[in-house]
């Protein structure tokens, strides 16, 4: 039986969840939903969207997530290229889409639940009429009893950080390798995420993001408790923690920020001791940030460096990032990680090159539509989604940054990561992002972009003198601009292209 699920004041019991998955499966049949089709869901972390992905496995359909930030052109691209057969779409969403939806494309419109509402202010003046209640959908459709498929999984669409996004499609397993392919995946899920029974859940992430997406379906499927909520809430996170002695939680970098930035007598005020295993994966954790989330909740962070391609590829604990610090860890499993150059010669422990990796405990996987881009990212059976770093004499990888967002000045090769991991522990900075722009003495020089706490205030000046007095004076941005907010998403990953445009417009050309 699935999980105990609660969100905002509802409580689904095994039984229930089990039973909504049933009703679920019975609703896409009946929207002519079959093997293989994809199922589109551009919805807020809500029941529904679980009972979905468990109803689409059950149909043998995938599912595919999709940003709830996009706009018509962005989400009618993946729309396009995934050949969705059905989209089920928040009904405040639906206005901002609604160019960019295919002609002929069967469209569910959910209203969102009073938790989802309050969490985001929804104004719910506006809503669609065909807007259906969730639960009365599902109480349209008797439950169907299916034989068991193998499961198809989720098709999430990478970033675009080098172009429009890809959809990831993993392959299905041989029918005599499914049972042993099941098995492997289940055993590197437990290793890298600590999923399985008994484990008491939250996740706050949303859910269109990959690695939260599969880590909430996991956790419903075979956990004993999911919490699921809305949004994140750095205080509430703390009390609910507490009050349902949460063991796992997903949680990114940002997030730990967020928490460590409570008043004191907040983060003392709420008992953390049941916590088990935290899983962070999607960005690069600041040294200092992931050190005092240690001290504070003790040695259960873990992290691990993972791709929607590549899956899973390191894992390490909290021990282990202490005697090896800034590092992602180990291969997992049987992983196997490798540092080449460009011209994919395997590069020494301590130099920085191109991460090429595989991860057997996976089958392999294509992009939709773009058999080219699948070949030009493989190298002898290992893959590299842009990523470098490098290997030290142990086998632990450092992830110095994408090649993509690699700044080379003068010759020399600055990682804008490194900087970032320093500036986001300058007291009254609340987000930051350094990243390559124009320079006609050095060919690119560096720019910050920096987010402050709404009570603080800061010079330019004083952001570059704090960075000089703690790394090589050529990593100093020379440009300093302050946001009101980054273009962050809620996964952790931030929309560099959009700061980078403005100054590389002017020149006419991009990097």
């Amino acid at each position: 039986m699935p999980a105990t699920i609660v969100f905002g004041e509802r409580t689904l019991l095994p039984a229930e969840v089990d039973e909504r998955a049933a009703r679920c499966a019975a609703g896409l049949i009946a929207l002519g939903v079959k093997d293989d089709d994809v199922v589109a869901l551009m919805l807020r972390n809500e029941p529904a969207f679980i009972d979905l992905m468990m109803g689409a496995r059950r149909v043998g359909a995938y599912h595919c997530p999709i940003n709830w930030h996009f706009k018509a052109e962005e989400t009618g691209h993946i729309l396009r290229d995934s050949a969705a057969k059905v989209l089920f779409v928040h009904a405040d969403l639906l206005a901002q889409i609604a160019p960019g939806i295919p002609a002929g494309l069967r469209v569910v419109v959910v209203r969102p639940e009073a938790a989802t509402a309050t969490a985001f202010r929804l104004d719910t003046s506006g809503w669609s009429e065909a807007a259906v209640d969730w639960d009365a959908w599902l109480a349209r459709h008797a439950p169907v009893d299916l034989p068991p498929k193998q499961p198809r999984g989720n098709i999430p669409y990478t970033s675009g950080t080098t172009g429009v996004p890809k959809g990831v499609r993993r392959m299905l397993a041989p029918p005599e390798q499914a049972a042993e392919m099941a098995a492997r995946a289940a055993a590197m899920a437990l290793e890298v995420n600590g999923i399985g029974p008994g484990m008491r859940t939250l996740n706050a992430a949303p859910m269109y993001h990959s690695a939260p997406n599969a880590y909430t379906l996991q956790s419903a499927l075979t956990g004993e408790l999911l919490v699921l909520e809305p949004k994140f809430d750095a205080e509430r996170t703390l009390a609910l923690i507490e009050a349902h002695r949460l063991t796992h939680a997903y949680l990114v970098p940002t997030m730990f920020v967020r928490m460590l930035r409570l008043p004191d007598e907040v983060r003392k005020r709420h008992d953390l001791s049941s916590m088990r295993f935290v899983a962070s994966t999607g960005s690069p954790c600041a040294p200092e940030v992931k050190r005092a989330m240690i001290e504070w909740w003790g040695p259960v962070i873990n992290e691990s460096y993972a791709s929607s391609e590549a899956g899973y590829v390191t894992r390490i604990s909290s021990e282990e990032w202490l005697a090896h610090p800034g590092s992602a860890g180990r291969a997992a499993g049987n992983g196997v990680i490798r540092i080449l150059d460009d011209d994919g010669r395997e590069l020494p422990p301590g130099e920085i090159g191109l991460i090429y990796c595989v991860q057997p405990a996976y089958t392999d996987f294509v992009y939709l539509n773009k058999p080219e881009a699948r070949q030009a990212i493989g190298r002898e059976g290992l893959v590299c989604v842009g990523d470098m770093g490098y290997l030290d004499a142990d086998g632990y990888l450092y992830v110095s940054d994408r090649k993509s967002d690699m700044v080379i000045s003068g010759g020399v090769n600055i990682y804008p990561a490194e900087i970032e991991a320093v500036l986001i522990n300058m007291p009254g900075v609340a987000d930051c992002a350094v990243f390559g722009i124009p320079d006609e003495e050095f060919g690119e020089g560096l720019a910050a972009a920096v987010q402050l706490h709404h009570a603080d205030a800061l010079s330019a000046d004083e952001v570059r003198a704090y960075l000089a007095g703690r790394i090589a004076g050529y990593k100093v941005p020379r440009v300093v601009a302050f946001h009101d907010t980054l273009p962050r998403e809620d996964s952790g990953k931030i929309f560099k292209r959009r700061l980078k445009a403005p100054y590389w417009e002017k020149t006419g050309r991009r990097i």
